[in-house]
């Protein structure tokens, strides 16, 4: 089992050997710590050197189409996915059907957190499906713009239509069998969808902290983690954003002193680019800004490095000499431990550097597909955080211009033609109101993502769940006795709003068994108001 455990954690503990590739990318790499750190755990794998080797789950592989919107093109890839079959009560059972987003997926997507701790008690099937271009999911041929024009959420989604059907013969499944997609952050929006898109196919769906929302200017972001930061019941105060206001005051101080004073800067902050240039500065900055960020997002999370209150007690100096460079000297101390947890030497690189990683267009052997994100947020959603407003606590650099810079400078993509990506994707989808039924939306209030989801019902069938104090995805995480008393009821309703649908899904089985009418599935794909003319072949 020691073998089997180091063949799929040897690949993602390289995702600390890798430097950042962009500032934002920082939020990406304490997630993959988080994910690996809760993965890793034997408790939350349920493995044991004993009679628990039997639960152990089984990795599979499907070949999906390249372009599946395209009738000639019969160009394939491999598509990683995982199966617990530990609590499956056979071929009337529900399916669970965990969805991967932008990086790797490993054991742990079917064996921790939820759905797998909700899959004893309805005897569910348990699969979770890797996204294309991500972890070991990724096409032959490299990450060349030809190759990435078959990367996006549409294409996703028909690997979720395919996957479910070829997975349906593989494990015999009763066509009267519910399937139940989850999912977080990205992911949980490729649930909603899935539901919204493929209603025939998908029965219902929970979707934790998803961002339906594109945004070019992701200023919101900043927002929430400003009134976090302020917020007493996470241990944080007036006093600790005023810290963090004044140890980034005290960064761009010493930036523009230049000399010896910057030099020291460069040093303290653990930066491994010259900060000579304006950008390389802004890369410093965007760095900085999402590891306050990330201790928001990722607050009370086990394996996060920094949650508020330790940051904010670094800040304050956690004493009464609270002096103008103290909370500096917290900074420092807040990068050390991050920098440490996540095995990395650099907190920024040059300008320069982080364009030339993005170029590369060699699989990455971690997890993280830096440039696979960058060129998804170029086509398809923004997301770009910014520091405009005067609530903003940081450095109002990077600022968006530089952001969307690197998408001409990496892929050739014009500012104006994400904006139009953007606004196509919120056509598409519909955003904040996607109108589809039986989906649950689930977010905390800490989280800054949540700006961009549903939180209030927007009817009887498209529910939403706002977790009081809850940071990103934590209702998917696996239990633990400090999780809080919001947490635990969030956790009963989403359980109740299952038993609920799966409840319906029963009493319709007689119905569900018949198959739709074919023109059903076409209407779904035919021109119109937020769809495409393309047509989606699904193999046999």
């Amino acid at each position: 089992m020691t073998v089997w455990l180091a063949r799929w954690l040897g690949p993602l503990l390289l995702v600390s050997l890798w430097g950042l590739s962009a500032p934002a990318s920082l939020l990406r790499r304490l997630g993959e710590h988080i994910q690996q750190f809760q993965e890793s755990s034997a408790q939350g794998l349920g493995l044991s050197l004993g009679p628990g080797a039997a639960a152990l789950p089984k990795v599979g592989w499907l070949e999906q189409l390249l372009d599946p919107f395209n009738v000639s093109d019969r160009r394939s890839f491999l598509q990683r996915y995982w199966v617990n079959e530990q609590h499956w009560v056979g071929e009337d059972g529900p399916i669970f059907l965990h969805l991967g987003g932008e990086g790797s997926l490993g054991p742990g997507s079917v064996m921790r957190g939820h759905p797998a701790a909700l899959a004893p008690a309805w005897g569910a099937l348990v699969i979770s499906l890797e996204h294309r271009f991500y972890g070991l999911s990724i096409p032959a041929g490299g990450l060349e713009m030809a190759q990435l024009r078959f990367l996006s959420s549409r294409h996703a989604l028909a690997d979720v239509v395919s996957a479910r059907l070829a997975l349906s013969r593989l494990f015999n499944v009763s066509s009267s069998s519910p399937w139940i997609c989850f999912g977080g952050s990205y992911a949980g929006s490729l649930a909603a969808w899935a539901r919204l898109k493929f209603p025939h196919l998908i029965f219902a769906s929970v979707a934790s902290s998803a961002p339906v929302r594109a945004v070019l200017d992701f200023s919101e972001y900043n927002d929430v983690v400003s009134r976090s930061l302020m917020s007493t019941a996470i241990g944080g105060s007036l006093e600790c954003r005023a810290a963090v206001s004044a140890a980034f005051a005290e960064v761009e101080r010493r930036l523009r002193l230049g000399g010896a004073a910057q030099a020291a800067l460069r040093s303290e902050l653990s930066a491994c680019g010259t900060l000579g240039s304006a950008e390389n500065q802004a890369e410093l900055l965007g760095a900085l800004q999402a590891l306050v960020g990330g201790a928001v997002q990722y607050d009370g999370q086990a394996g996060a490095p920094l949650s508020v209150r330790q940051l904010c007690g670094l800040l304050l100096g956690g004493g009464g000499n609270r002096s103008h460079s103290t909370p500096y000297c917290g900074l420092r101390r807040a990068v050390q431990i991050v920098l440490h947890s996540l095995g990395q030497k650099c907190l920024s690189f040059s300008r320069a550097e982080t364009v030339a990683q993005l170029r590369s267009t060699e699989p990455q052997l971690s997890g993280v597909g830096d440039r696979q994100w960058l060129y998804q947020t170029c086509t398809e959603f923004g997301f770009y955080v910014t520091c405009g407003n005067p609530r903003c606590p940081f450095s109002q650099l990077p600022a968006l211009p530089s952001q969307l810079d690197l998408c001409e400078k990496v892929f050739g993509l014009s500012a104006l033609s994400v904006a139009q990506a953007v606004a196509q994707t919120n056509s598409y989808y519909g955003g904040q109101t996607p109108g589809a039924n039986q989906v649950l939306f689930v977010n905390g209030d800490t989280d800054p993502w949540h700006v961009l989801s549903v939180t209030q019902a927007l009817g009887s069938s498209e529910s939403a769940l706002l977790i009081r104090t809850g940071s990103h995805c934590l209702d998917m995480a696996p239990e633990r006795p400090s999780d809080s008393p919001s947490l635990r009821l969030g956790r009963q309703n989403i359980f109740q709003q299952l038993q609920t649908w799966l409840k319906l899904a029963k009493e319709s089985q007689v119905k569900a068994s018949n198959p739709r009418d074919s023109s059903f599935w076409w209407r779904l794909l035919l021109p119109g108001p937020g769809r495409t003319g393309l047509i989606l072949r699904v193999p046999a």
